[in-house]
């Protein structure tokens, strides 16, 4: 997660933690069919971080209705995990099996010397299970030069923990950053690329998902597009789902991440096919401005994440109904937001069933090309509008677009959404910054 303050929660346990998935009902076949508590078929929004100042029972029941469904890094409190069965909450559970952080890279390549196999059977001989219990923090931002020991670590825990899945989550592609040297930049990745690193990932880790952090307003909007892109075409090309880990707190004490900008993040990542959102931190983690502060009081955060997590869950029921095949930028030419990806931008999207998908004024809309999980050969669209990242100039736009197929329904975070029509067969709808549509193409 590349944050700053590790040091103070490294007593609770290694950041990191991995979700194992029931059989999607999907055209993709899954990675790994393991049954498990969280239900895959699902779009799961999770959270980092309870501190115990924030478990009682009317915290726990906040956190439900706040949207979250999962809470990670969470020790083995029996109290609140009763908590979190009464309302519907489960945990990725940290401290169960040896820690595990990549850091600055000093320790990569030295995971099997440390966290020997015969550590977790050791473990798993001292574990009590609780139905709250979805997964098994494993470790968090590991170099790929321990890739290969996860492997067999991952089989490992699958196979002691009948119940659970082993949750792992990986640098962002800054973790490289510029100001490193090129010995710090092989020792935190372990490859000389990002690609090859999640590449690696994917030869040696059998998960049947990808999940990585990525705090945009700690780093930059085209190293995240650049990010989206490598992870959900690995995703893709190996039949995993996506999960990601958002910022809901801020890394300037005197900057709260706006509700816009949680849109921002969470509509992006979903039109790169993401199937777990992850806010960090709800409470005291790393940074400031988390969902409640240091006395357990909700800040302004917390209404926030409210609203966003009803407004993906609005969307989600539909969207989930597809899996992304491909993302493509639209009317980003003129803007600085795919600098340095070599990522190119198109004046208006055509898939041979929709074209000419834009927005009317040009504005830049980030699409993810979807198809039916069902196998009926349906399709769909996930377009978000990305004129504005930083929420500064929020403004109306209109969505234009032409469809060869028989029936076309479009759907908000708050239900269906009218569409026009044209004479001539143009389609349109209201899409200001920072919203997003789903449009579903019924086949012929």
């Amino acid at each position: 997660m590349n944050r700053i303050v590790i040091a103070a929660i490294a007593l609770a346990a290694t950041f990191s933690c991995a979700f194992a998935q029931a059989p999607l009902k999907t055209g993709k076949t899954p990675y790994v069919t393991k049954e498990c508590r969280m239900d895959r078929n699902r779009l799961n929004i999770g959270t980092y971080i309870l501190q115990p100042y924030a478990r009682t029972e009317a915290h726990v029941k906040d956190l439900s209705e706040c949207g979250i469904d999962f809470v990670i890094c969470l020790d083995n409190d029996r109290k609140t995990l009763d908590l979190f069965s009464k309302y519907g909450v489960g945990a990725v559970v940290s401290g169960i099996v040896p820690g595990w952080w990549g850091g600055d890279g000093d320790n990569a390549g030295k995971m099997a010397q440390t966290n020997p196999l015969s550590k977790y059977d050791e473990s798993a001989g001292r574990f009590e299970d609780h139905p709250a219990i979805w997964g098994i923090d494993v470790g968090d931002e590991p170099s790929a030069l321990d890739f290969p020991h996860y492997g067999k670590v991952i089989e490992k825990v699958e196979q002691l923990f009948p119940n659970q899945f082993a949750y792992l989550n990986l640098y962002p592609n800054y973790a490289s950053v510029a100001k490193n040297t090129e010995d710090q930049t092989r020792n935190q990745l372990g490859t000389t690329t990002y690609t090859q690193h999640i590449a690696e990932y994917c030869k040696n880790v059998p998960t049947d998902y990808i999940c990585y952090d990525f705090y945009v307003y700690s780093s930059k909007v085209p190293l995240m597009y650049d990010n989206l892109r490598i992870v959900a075409d690995a995703c893709a090309g190996t039949a995993r789902g996506m999960w990601i880990v958002l910022q809901v707190n801020s890394l300037k004490p005197e900057v709260w991440t706006s509700l816009n900008r949680l849109r921002f993040q969470a509509w992006t990542a979903m039109a790169f096919g993401a199937e777990v959102i992850t806010w960090a931190c709800y409470t005291a983690g790393w940074w400031d401005n988390q969902v409640l502060d240091a006395k357990g009081e909700k800040t302004q955060q917390y209404d926030k994440l409210k609203k966003v997590n009803s407004e993906i869950r609005g969307l989600s029921e539909p969207y989930m109904k597809y899996h992304r095949v491909s993302s493509c930028f639209v009317g980003f030419d003129g803007t600085p937001w795919l600098d340095g990806t070599g990522q190119k931008s198109v004046q208006a999207f055509d898939n041979g069933v929709v074209s000419g998908l834009q927005a009317d004024d040009g504005s830049p809309l980030v699409v993810g090309d979807m198809l039916s999980r069902s196998g009926d050969g349906s399709r769909a669209l996930f377009v978000t509008s990305a004129d504005d990242p930083f929420d500064e100039a929020h403004k109306a736009h209109v969505l234009l677009f032409k469809a060869d197929c028989r029936d076309v329904k479009a759907t908000g975070p708050y239900g269906e959404v009218k569409l026009g029509l044209t004479p001539s067969g143009w389609y349109s709808c209201p899409l200001a910054s920072n919203e997003a549509v789903l449009i579903e193409l019924s086949s012929r």
